[in-house]
């Protein structure tokens, strides 16, 4: 039942997707040449500052070359870290961006989260190949590469999800916004961004895995760096997870958008 108004609409969705993508970068030079741009002068600053002025070294060798590794490893975590920060930042304000979707016309609004999410996936994707790119010149492609959608799939279930509860939520409690981008600017620490797991104390490794970016960006690295396929179960407690955060935001939004328009 949640899937019917993505594929009943899926044009609709497609053209609000689009047009979001496109929109961010109209007017500008470059155009969609800066999603490209973006993480090639991120990676440059991170091998400058962590391996140019701290001389930093990532525990694990993964490319042979400790200027990259750290490099790599960390941009890894980040193109992660800023898919999921851009989808629960946008969310709390997608139906209050919109006031005319919900009092003037009839639109399917839970198409919303699916599109801020399909947009941002736009970047994050574009990273990831770069980060496939530049690896498989350092240390050549790998086999266990194709196992990257399925680590990708999931979290992407469970950021529509998140879209949906917090898009919801995000009409009636306008201070859902400003406390996620503060959860997110504490996320990122409590993340293994700039740090591998295995440097968490081990009583604490299992409790780092319950946060879904701790899984997806250790899984990445494992699979990406270290050639290893990724865990299975875990990845099948995502994919549940994600699941049933979809169902239950298709649930709380039916139920709350009712008084949308009375709110906006």
């Amino acid at each position: 039942m949640a899937a019917q108004p993505l594929l009943r609409h899926f044009h609709l969705l497609w053209q609000f997707t689009r047009r979001d993508v496109v929109g961010r970068y109209r007017g500008s030079l470059l155009g969609l040449g800066w999603t490209l741009l973006s993480p090639l002068m991120m990676l440059a600053a991170f091998t400058l500052v962590f391996y140019g002025f701290f001389n930093l070294k990532w525990p694990v060798e993964a490319t042979g070359s400790a200027q990259m590794d750290f490099s790599l490893q960390v941009f890894a975590g980040l193109l992660t870290f800023n898919w999921f920060a851009e989808v629960v930042n946008r969310a709390p304000g997608l139906v209050t961006s919109q006031p005319n979707l919900v009092t003037k016309v009839v639109f399917p609004l839970t198409l919303l989260p699916w599109s801020c999410v399909f947009a941002a996936s736009f970047q994050a994707l574009t990273s990831l190949c770069l980060l496939l790119v530049l690896t498989a010149l350092l240390t050549g492609p790998s086999v266990t590469w194709l196992a990257l959608p399925l680590i990708v799939a999931p979290f992407a279930l469970l950021l529509v999800g998140l879209g949906l509860w917090l898009s919801a939520l995000g009409v009636y409690l306008r201070d859902l916004g400003p406390m996620m981008a503060l959860f997110t600017s504490i996320l990122m620490f409590l993340s293994p961004i700039f740090y591998p797991l295995s440097t968490v104390p081990e009583t604490w490794q299992s409790t780092f895995l319950l946060n879904p970016l701790a899984l997806l960006i250790t899984q990445l690295r494992e699979v990406i760096f270290l050639h290893q396929w990724p865990a299975l179960l875990p990845l099948a407690g995502l994919t549940l997870a994600g699941l049933i955060m979809i169902v239950s935001g298709y649930w709380l939004f039916n139920k709350l958008r009712g008084g949308f328009a009375d709110v906006l």
